[in-house]
């Protein structure tokens, strides 16, 4: 009779103990799937809770697209010997008289070097005077010369040639291996070339992004896109900027995963099999493959198309995605993770009684020890 008394009054008491625990809420990796779908605009939240197929991988694969304007693609390439402002250049003047203008006696011809093209485009040749140069080619710019010349000194001949100067340039900097100033010359007319001759990117190319600034204007690309789409290779003009920089976008993985953290895009678009990926996969021993969750802030016009009502700002959109699901692995593949997306996995219904047993057993343990130690 006192065996019976016993065993019903710790019954009683495991009862109470478990009531107790589950009351006072055991510590756990965030919200189960109850408390999420409780959030739901059809109940008392203001969260669109939508199960992902098809249609809804469809509207929500949407992204801002990284490219150059119409501005930049229908620019044509710098003819390569067009003089700029800045730019050097080398006379070599001959004259057919013993006494030249400009060559000394005894010789038949004089060299001027380093002859720089000022701000506004012009340079002085003696004898010649103040010469238009920007604008002009090398040729145009020696027949220039030779016209004012013959009026002086019969039949001179002329040679004009381009050396490097930093007329027409470009600056590149960011995750390169060459920062730099660099000119624009027939083998860096294009924006590929140009990196090229910056050493490349320093970064992943599949995480690289290049940005060109131009005046006003300022545009950016996947790095991998001027390779896929030789048309984003765009032609460059004095005084553009080239920046280049890893990749920045983030997601944040949450709860029953390999690893909670902030992660880093790995790659120009992601799943959320490869963001399950990226930070080892569902917990083995806790996640719950029904309750995969992606928690975004969706644009007014992406979810008026995923609900089919006429919405207000920026909402609030919970996508599930059920792993067990026939087709929930190829859905949870085809299902685009985006820029501040959190990814978040509930623990299976399980992993919680566990813990509420286990904190009881020890619970009742630790009374009957007090117990036992209080009738000595």
């Amino acid at each position: 009779m006192l065996f019976l008394t016993l065993r019903l009054s710790r019954g009683v008491a495991l009862f109470v103990t478990l009531g107790i625990l589950a009351a006072c809420a055991l510590p756990r990796v965030g919200p189960n799937k109850s408390e999420i779908f409780a959030g739901s605009v059809l109940r008392e939240g203001d969260a669109f809770i939508l199960t992902v197929d098809d249609r809804v991988n469809a509207i929500a694969a949407v992204a801002p697209a990284l490219g150059f304007s119409s501005g930049f693609l229908n620019a044509g390439e710098l003819g390569s010997d067009t003089l700029r402002p800045g730019d050097r250049l080398g006379l070599t003047i001959f004259e057919n008289v013993d006494d030249g203008l400009l060559v000394a006696q005894g010789q038949n011809a004089t060299v001027l070097e380093e002859v720089q093209v000022d701000g506004q485009g012009f340079i002085f040749v003696p004898y010649a005077g103040r010469i238009l140069a920007a604008g002009n080619t090398p040729e145009a710019l020696r027949r220039i010369i030779t016209e004012k010349l013959a009026d002086q000194t019969p039949d001179p001949q002329v040679s004009v040639r381009r050396v490097a100067g930093d007329g027409a340039t470009v600056s590149v900097s960011g995750a390169v291996n060459g920062q730099g100033v660099y000119p624009i010359e027939r083998p860096t007319r294009s924006l590929v070339a140009m990196l090229a001759a910056a050493g490349g990117v320093a970064v992943e190319p599949d995480i690289a992004r290049v940005t060109v600034v131009r005046g006003n204007h300022k545009a950016e690309i996947f790095y991998n896109d001027l390779f896929d789409n030789p048309q984003n290779d765009i032609a460059l003009r004095d005084g553009d900027s080239i920046i280049v920089k890893a990749d920045s976008r983030t997601f944040t993985a949450l709860g029953a995963t390999g690893a909670q953290d902030r992660v880093v895009f790995e790659s120009q678009t992601i799943s959320a099999i490869e963001a399950l990926a990226q930070v080892g996969g569902l917990s083995s021993t806790a996640a719950d493959p029904t309750g995969v969750f992606v928690f975004r802030n969706e644009p007014e016009a992406i979810t008026e198309q995923l609900v089919g009502q006429d919405l207000t700002g920026v909402q609030r959109v919970v996508y599930v995605l059920d792993l067990t699901k026939p087709n929930g692995m190829f859905m949870a593949r085809d299902f685009a993770i985006r820029d501040g997306d959190t990814v978040y996995v509930t623990e299976a219904p399980f992993v919680q009684f566990n813990k509420t047993i286990a904190a009881a057993t020890g619970s009742l343990n630790a009374a009957g020890a007090v117990g036992n130690v209080s009738g000595l």
